[in-house]
C-alpha cells in the first residue's frame, strides 16, 4: 500500500467479506441490493485515496457463487437520460456494464427493464438483449406504490417470478432508481409464497455509518448527490435499540417504516429480517478501510469543491437545476470551503488572464488551464492559434515530466501547420486549434520519428489521478480526451466559441 493511502482497500474487503457471508448465512437466499457504481467507483477513489476502482467487483468475485441481475428504469430509458461520468445513455450503460461483468468472469443472470408502461425504448432494449443472447425481463408499474400495502402486494403477484438458484443474488442497475429494490421485494414476495425464506440487505459505500453526519468524508457524499437532495442524517431508530451513534442519509430513513410495512405484510414478523434500524440493513464496512483520516479529510475537501464546479458548469450548459445550485453553495458552506481552495483554479484563470493582457491578435476569447502533478508541480497552458489551453497545458505537463526543455519541438511544425489547415478548410471547422484528443494523436504520430516525442508519451501514464482546471467549460473532445488519461478535471462555468 502507498504510505500517501488513506484507505487500505485489502483490509477493507477482508472485512466486508466477512460480514456479508454472515448476513447471508441468516437466510436461504439473500437478496443485497448493491448500489453505487459497480465499476470504476471514482467518488469512493477520489475521497479515499488507496481505495481501488474495481473493489466492488474484486468484493464479489471473493463471495464464491452468486446470481447477478441488472435493473434499468424504463422511464430513465424513454427519457434518454445520460450517466454523467460515463457519458453513456441508460442503454449504453446497460450494455456496457453487461460486458464488464462478463470480463470479470461473471454472468448477469437477467435484465430487469423496470417501471414499464409500454416504452418503446424499453421494447427495444428488450430485442437487443434477448437477440445478444440475455435474458431480459420487464417489472410493471405497481399502483398504489409505496403506502398502499394492498395494492403493493397485488402489484407483486402480477410480476415475473424469476427464478434463482443460488443463496446470494446480487441486485445492481444503471443508476438510482433503477428499480433494484422494488425486484428484490416482489422475489422475496414470491418466494416468501413459496415457503423459501428469503432475505434483503442493502450494499451502499457512502454515507459511512461509522462516522458523524458532518464528517467532511460524509459531507462529500452529500456534495455527490446534491442533485437528488440527498443529507445525512443521524439513524435515531439505531441509537434508541443499540445506544450506537449511526449516520444513514435521508432516504433510507424516512423509507424505512415504508420498506418494514411492506416486509410485515410479505413476512408476517413485527421485526422483519430482526431489522430494527435503517442501519441494520446496511452491510457497508468501508470505514474500516480508512488508515489515514486526515489524508481522506483533505481528498474530501478536494472532492466538494470539485462538485461545486461540475453542478455550476452544468447548471451554465441547462443541465442542472437552481436547486442542485443552491444546495452545494450550503454544503461548500457548511464545509468551510471557497472555490478558489482547489489549487489549480486560480493559476488557470491568471494564465488566461495573461493572455488577455499580453494580447498577441488570437481570434476569440483567452483560455487558460492548469494541472497539479504528483509532485505538487503545477504546470499550465494557455491557448492559442494552434492549441486548445487544455492541449497545451498537457502538452507542458508531459516536457516537464520527461525533462524536455520547453523549447523543444516535439511535433513538427509544419506537420501542426497541415493538421490545422486540413481542420480550417478540409473540415470546414471555424477553429483550426487542436484539442487534447486530437493533439495526443497527433503526438503518437511523432513518436517513431521524434525520440522526445517517444519520452513525453511514455509518461501519459503519470498523468492519471492529476488535479485539472480550465478557465473555460471544456469542449467534448477535450473532456473525453482529458476523462481517458484519468485527470480529475473542472471547468469555471464560462462558454467559449470558435474552439
Amino acid at each position: 500500500m502507498n504510505k500517501s493511502a488513506g484507505f487500505d482497500t485489502d483490509k477493507y474487503l477482508r472485512k466486508q467479506v466477512e460480514v456479508l457471508m454472515d448476513r447471508v448465512s441468516k437466510f436461504e437466499r439473500l437478496y443485497l441490493e448493491f448500489g453505487g457504481k459497480l465499476f470504476s467507483d471514482t467518488h469512493a477513489k477520489r475521497v479515499f485515496p488507496g481505495y481501488r476502482p474495481a473493489a466492488k467487483m474484486e468484493l464479489l468475485k471473493k463471495l464464491g457463487r452468486i446470481e447477478i441481475f441488472y435493473c434499468v428504469s424504463s422511464i430513465d430509458l424513454s427519457r434518454g437520460k445520460i450517466r454523467g461520468d460515463s457519458g453513456l445513455s441508460y442503454d449504453l450503460q446497460t450494455l456496457k456494464d453487461i460486458e464488464d461483468i462478463e470480463s470479470y468472469g461473471m454472468n448477469v443472470s437477467g435484465v430487469i427493464i423496470s417501471l414499464y408502461k409500454g416504452q418503446s425504448a424499453a421494447d427495444q432494449l428488450k430485442d437487443k438483449l434477448e437477440n445478444m443472447g440475455f435474458k431480459a425481463y420487464f417489472q410493471y408499474e405497481i399502483e398504489g406504490y409505496p403506502h398502499d400495502l394492498d395494492k403493493v402486494l397485488e402489484g407483486y403477484k402480477k410480476q415475473p417470478y424469476i427464478p434463482t438458484s443460488e443463496k446470494l443474488v446480487v441486485v445492481t442497475g444503471a443508476g438510482g432508481g433503477s428499480g433494484k429494490m422494488a425486484f428484490c421485494l416482489s422475489q422475496i414476495y414470491s418466494e416468501y409464497s413459496k415457503k423459501i425464506k428469503s432475505g434483503f440487505a442493502k450494499f451502499e459505500t457512502f454515507p459511512i455509518w461509522n462516522l458523524a453526519p458532518d464528517h467532511l468524508i460524509n459531507i462529500a457524499y452529500e456534495a455527490s448527490t446534491a442533485d437528488l437532495g440527498d443529507y445525512n442524517k443521524t439513524d435515531l431508530l439505531h441509537r434508541k435499540y443499540y445506544g450506537i451513534e449511526a449516520t444513514n442519509y435521508n432516504r433510507d430513513i424516512e423509507n424505512f417504516n415504508i420498506l418494514q410495512n411492506i416486509l410485515k405484510k410479505i413476512t408476517g414478523e413485527e421485526y422483519p429480517f430482526d431489522y430494527k434500524s435503517p442501519t441494520d440493513m446496511g452491510v457497508n464496512m468501508a470505514g474500516y478501510g480508512i488508515v489515514n483520516e486526515n489524508t481522506c479529510i483533505e481528498a474530501s475537501r478536494e472532492e466538494i469543491i470539485r462538485r461545486y464546479f461540475t453542478y455550476h458548469t452544468q447548471r451554465a450548459e441547462g443541465r442542472q437545476s437552481k436547486n442542485t445550485i443552491e444546495r452545494i453553495e450550503e454544503i461548500m458552506k457548511k464545509a468551510g470551503l471557497t472555490p478558489e481552495q482547489r489549487s489549480v483554479v486560480v493559476p488557470a484563470r491568471v494564465t488566461a488572464r495573461e493572455g488577455e493582457e499580453k494580447g498577441k491578435g488570437f481570434k476569440g476569447i483567452y483560455c487558460g488551464s492548469a494541472i497539479k502533478l504528483a509532485d505538487g508541480m503545477i504546470i499550465t497552458g494557455k491557448n492559442s492559434p494552434i492549441f486548445h489551453s487544455e492541449s497545451s497545458c498537457i502538452l507542458n505537463a508531459l516536457k516537464y515530466l520527461a525533462g524536455i526543455p520547453d523549447e523543444i519541438h516535439l511535433i513538427n511544425p509544419e506537420i501542426l501547420k497541415q493538421v490545422s489547415n486540413m481542420k480550417a478548410m478540409m473540415l470546414d471547422h471555424n477553429s483550426p486549434s487542436l484539442s487534447v484528443s486530437e493533439m495526443l494523436i497527433v503526438l503518437a504520430s511523432s513518436a517513431n520519428n521524434n525520440g522526445e516525442a517517444n519520452k513525453a508519451i511514455n509518461m501519459i501514464g503519470e498523468l492519471r489521478d492529476c488535479e485539472m482546471h480550465s478557465s473555460v467549460i471544456l469542449s467534448s473532445k477535450d473532456l473525453s480526451g482529458l476523462r481517458d488519461l484519468g485527470i480529475n478535471i473542472t471547468s469555471d462555468p464560462v462558454f467559449v466559441r470558435n474552439q
